[in-house]
């Protein structure tokens, strides 16, 4: 994914992702009352996520339905590498070591990722 999203755009995003497609006024239903948005806010979005070619329309009589052109997944694996990259030169490591300097990590976080790598060992 080439263009990157903004944090509204992304609360957008994420009600497609979780159920696809949808008209315009179905976003606006679903996000729009936690947001404080007006429709014509979630159109704009909707708008600017076509353009960035990251969502697609379909005619379904006078309306149209959309749904993402990128995978959830994908858009998580490039945000979490961009992040990783600009902040900890790409090393995964140092963000773990971050973590557990601020005791950002709970105990059930250490023992899933304790989980993680000796499942990843195997």
């Amino acid at each position: 994914m080439a263009e990157r999203i903004s944090d509204a755009e992304h609360a957008v995003m994420e009600v497609l992702w979780d159920r696809a497609p949808l008209s315009a006024t179905d976003v606006a239903d679903r996000v729009a009352p936690a947001r404080g948005w007006s429709a014509n806010t979630v159109k704009t979005l909707l708008g600017r996520l076509l353009a960035k070619n990251i969502i697609a329309a379909d005619e379904d009589g006078r309306r149209y339905l959309y749904r993402p052109l990128v995978e959830r997944a994908d858009y998580v694996e490039g945000e979490s590498r961009r992040l990783i990259d600009r902040l900890f030169g790409g090393r995964l490591t140092p963000l773990v070591a971050h973590l557990a300097e601020r005791d950002a990590l709970s105990d059930q976080d250490i023992a899933e990722i304790e989980a993680l790598l000796r499942e990843i060992k195997q």
